[in-house]
């Protein structure tokens, strides 16, 4: 199984995850020589347990309230209110049109392009490093 994630500065990674004979293999493909490390069953569940409770904080730090931003200032990440998850995964400005690229919870994406003044209502935004 692999996830994409994104490091610190924002580039794409996959986690590949595979089972072994009473082991879990994790590694990080970045680079084809990226960093991998194996535990058991049980730490494999520490680990995805923890991630679960983390999301669920970083998600209570995100303001109750949907927020609209302007959609030239639609940052990846931003998650658009509504009743299906559609996340950014790339803005690119062009003049007066954003052209936004969504990636839906079922893992399919598309493109559209707005007027860059337009209203964009996200049920939260990735906060950033200050």
């Amino acid at each position: 199984m692999a996830i994409g994630i994104d490091d610190a500065q924002g580039r794409r990674t996959h986690v590949e995850v595979t089972p072994g004979v009473l082991q879990v293999g994790i590694r990080f493909s970045a680079r084809p020589e990226g960093p991998s490390w194996s535990c058991t069953p049980a730490a494999a569940r520490e680990l995805a347990a923890a991630l679960v409770r983390s999301a669920g904080e970083a998600e209570k730090l995100s303001p109750a309230d949907p927020v609209t931003v302007r959609a030239d200032g639609l940052r990846r990440g931003d998650v658009r209110d509504g009743n299906r998850i559609m996340t950014v995964e790339s803005v690119r400005n062009d003049g007066s049109t954003a052209h936004v690229t969504w990636k839906s919870g079922a893992g399919r994406s598309w493109t559209q392009a707005y007027a860059a003044d337009a209203g964009i209502t996200l049920r939260y935004r990735l906060r950033t490093e200050a």
